[in-house]
């Protein structure tokens, strides 16, 4: 009986350590769209990807900064953001409310290398680029930033206004 515990256990043990153990991809695929099981959030939701009114183009460094810093949206719209990371290390951006940002970030310096795949994330390789898709349904101020660790610390962070 004791050996059938310990294989349990290193069974266990192996599949929980696969939870946040990703290499350099730092995320795992984002599921495809899917109407039933969008999540409203603070500062909007996933996007349908067919009703994109406007692409909005944003530019990742290894000065830790994003380009341009600041974007302005009507309320309701669904904005596509391409993200390119022209610096020579994998960066991400993150919307979100300036609390959930900080969590992350908190979260992230506990677990650098924690798969996500959040429909309000990209992760992208260097010389490489990513999507999000967004809806913003609600009128407020909210940010955007790199949460691997060391960047949003360094100030790669950017604000989105909604009207």
């Amino acid at each position: 009986m004791k050996p059938l515990k310990t294989l349990a256990f290193a069974v266990i043990a192996l599949s929980a350590s696969t939870v946040f153990a990703h290499g350099d991809e730092h995320a795992a695929k984002k599921p495809a769209y899917d109407a039933s099981k969008i999540e409203e959030r603070a500062f909007g939701r996933e996007g349908d990807p067919r009703k994109v009114s406007r692409t909005v183009r944003l530019d990742m460094t290894d000065a830790y900064r994003f380009t341009p810093a600041d974007v302005t949206v009507k309320r309701g719209e669904t904005v596509k953001f391409v993200v390119a990371n022209s610096g020579k290390v994998l960066h991400e951006m993150v919307l979100g409310t300036t609390e959930e940002l900080k969590e992350h970030a908190d979260l992230m310096k506990k677990f650098p290398d924690m798969e996500h795949a959040d429909a309000n994330m990209a992760h992208v390789k260097p010389g490489a680029k990513g999507e999000i898709v967004w809806q913003f349904t609600k009128a407020g101020e909210y940010q955007f930033a790199c949460l691997i660790p060391g960047h949003y610390e360094a100030g790669m962070v950017g604000k989105v206004v909604v009207k």
